[in-house]
């Protein structure tokens, strides 16, 4: 497809260009990982509680794993994306995933949990957001941030699995709704990963952005330039690395913990499950709906001012949620989950437009893992800490008010970041 033909004359221009597709796969992709791994988390804890009367820190501890475990592979996956494309590592990731979510849903000891919970995160970081990015990075450049925005999108949208997996906790049991979601990740994500993806257009002769091929020598210089940049050890080595996963730590330490805690949260001051499984679910809506604006807000302004942006969008989403008590009405639970999830859209645009805008595609999948290392972190001790918080204190009044702190010390942060002036390669 794509290739000149021996006539010399040009090829047709696909009715629908293939990254488009491939923004839709990987759309699914990590609808599947987060959606499972992350925004159904909290929909276990009092069903845990009940079953093994563990800690909440201890069930949180899980989902603290998870993002670790995610953050630790996503550099290792990076690099393998780099050398040998992103198809034969997503499917690999789903059977991991879904194998960890098989584990969880037979065991019934907390070492087992976490367990499961290593292989869940592990798979995650295989089929999730950095071979994902790397995909849609390749394939698009005018409109960049407009696709990756519409890729990550599948991340917020994954929220709207809560609702489902609430009712099968409650029909079935929470070892059935774990089961489930292994199975629908295998279902879906392996088959789309080894028929579907291409990590470059080059693969298929194309080119980014639908485009026949380069209009002019300047255009093919273009495109090769944009396959040069910094190796992960360059990147590193600058001020602007550091800067930008600082305030990804910062701003997802308190990300995470506002879309986990408030579930536990809502039940504890009388609303019942399927109120605050709803409530998830419409975060989820804002984030999916966030991460479209703001990956087509970094099409027209800097990425660093969007991250701002969303940073100041949570910081607001708190103060509403330390008015919600028991007799509040509903609203007020829909404002602040909408709220939140658009501002906790913005994260993987941004950062996957920083990684690519500031040190180049040629090691993206190496310096986005690593960056991603860095937010997962972030977001792996946020509700950690809010549950250790809640045992020691019996409230999560203090919690999230620290959490406004830590967006206050984020979005500075973020506004220091400046490009880095040249790309000097390593002999």
């Amino acid at each position: 497809m794509g290739k000149t033909s021996n006539t010399g004359t040009l090829p047709r221009r696909p009715r629908v260009f293939y990254g488009y597709w491939l923004v839709l796969v990987t759309f699914f992709f990590n609808f599947m990982a987060i959606g499972c791994g992350s925004f159904a988390f909290s929909l276990f804890v009092t069903p845990l509680q009940g079953a093994f009367e563990w800690g909440r820190g201890q069930i949180m501890a899980g989902f603290t794993i998870f993002f670790v475990t995610m953050g630790i592979i996503s550099p290792v996956v990076g690099w393998f994306v780099d050398r040998y494309g992103a198809r034969p590592v997503i499917p690999i990731g789903a059977v991991v995933m879904g194998l960890g979510f098989v584990v969880v849903s037979q065991m019934s000891q907390l070492s087992l949990f976490y367990l499961g919970y290593v292989l869940i995160g592990a798979g995650a970081a295989g089929m999730g957001q950095v071979p994902s990015s790397a995909v849609v990075s390749n394939w698009f450049k005018k409109r960049r941030g407009t696709a990756i925005g519409l890729m990550a999108a599948g991340v917020g949208a994954g929220g709207v699995l809560a609702p489902a997996v609430g009712f099968i906790i409650e029909n079935h049991g929470w070892r059935n709704a774990y089961l489930s979601m292994a199975i629908l990740i295998w279902v879906v994500v392996i088959p789309l990963g080894a028929l579907v993806v291409r990590t470059r257009p080059s693969e298929m002769g194309l080119y980014p952005d639908g485009e026949v091929m380069p209009r002019n020598n300047m255009g093919a210089a273009a495109a090769v330039a944009d396959e040069h940049g910094f190796t992960l050890r360059q990147a590193m080595a600058t001020l602007p690395f550091w800067l930008i996963a600082v305030s990804f730590v910062f701003g997802q330490f308190s990300n995470m913990g506002l879309v986990q805690a408030p579930v536990p949260f809502l039940q504890d001051i009388g609303y019942p499950m399927q109120t605050a499984a709803v409530a998830l679910g419409a975060i989820g809506i804002g984030s999916a709906l966030g991460k479209v604006f703001f990956g087509w807000l970094c099409d027209r302004i800097l990425p660093t001012h969007a991250w701002a942006i969303g940073q100041g969008l949570m910081a607001a989403s708190v103060v509403i949620l330390l008015n919600i008590h028991a007799d509040s009405p509903t609203a007020l639970i829909w404002a602040y989950s909408l709220l939140l999830g658009f501002g906790v859209g913005s994260w993987l645009p941004t950062l996957s437009i920083l990684a690519s805008s500031h040190f180049g595609l040629a090691f993206y999948g190496s310096i986005f893992g690593a960056l991603n290392l860095a937010q997962s972190l972030g977001t792996a001790t946020g509700p950690f800490f809010a549950g250790l918080m809640y045992d020691a204190t019996g409230t999560y009044d203090w919690t999230f008010i620290i959490f406004a702190a830590m967006f206050a010390v984020g979005i500075p942060l973020i506004l220091l970041v400046k490009r880095p002036k040249s790309l000097h390669r390593d002999s």
